[in-house]
C-alpha cells in the first residue's frame, strides 16, 4: 500500500480570518432565525400530516390492522395500515435550514472567535497546515 504524501498548503492569514468572520456571521444569523424557521417547518409538517390523514381516511375501506384505543386522558388513538399504492402521498416538507443545539452553538462560536483572535495576533502571513486543519470544518 502506497504512503500518502503530506500536503503543505499556504493560505494567507487575512483570507482565513475573513472566511472565519463570514462563517461566524452566518452561524449567528442562522441561530437568530432558527426559532422562526422551526415554527414555519412545524406548520408545514402539520399541514402535510393533515393532508396525509385526509387521504388515508378516504381509503379506510382498504385498511388492515385497524385498532382504536381510548387513553387515560380521554383521547382516542386510531391506527391502521394501508396496502402499498393505496394512496399517493404528497411531498413532505424539507428542512432547508441548520438547527443548532445551544451547547453546540456556544462551542462553535467560542472556537471560531478564539481562532480569529489568535490569527489576528500572529505575525505570520500564511496559516500552517495544522492550524488550517483545526479550523477547516468552519470554512
Amino acid at each position: 500500500m502506497a504512503r500518502q504524501k503530506a500536503i503543505s498548503v499556504k493560505i494567507a492569514t487575512t483570507k482565513v480570518i475573513k472566511a472565519l468572520e463570514t462563517k461566524l456571521a452566518q452561524i449567528q444569523k442562522d441561530k437568530d432565525s432558527q426559532a422562526t424557521n422551526e415554527a414555519k417547518y412545524q406548520k408545514l409538517s402539520e399541514k402535510h400530516n393533515k393532508e396525509v390523514a385526509k387521504l388515508a381516511v378516504s381509503a379506510i375501506s382498504k385498511a388492515t390492522d385497524l385498532s382504536a384505543h381510548k387513553r387515560y386522558n380521554g383521547e382516542v388513538a386510531v391506527s391502521f395500515n394501508l396496502p402499498a399504492g393505496s394512496i399517493e402521498l404528497p411531498e413532505a416538507p424539507e428542512k432547508d435550514f441548520t438547527t443548532y443545539h445551544e451547547w453546540q452553538y456556544r462551542e462553535m462560536i467560542e472556537e471560531i472567535e478564539n481562532a480569529i483572535r489568535i490569527l489576528k495576533m500572529t505575525d505570520e502571513e500564511t496559516v500552517s497546515t495544522s492550524t488550517y486543519n483545526a479550523i477547516a470544518r468552519y470554512l
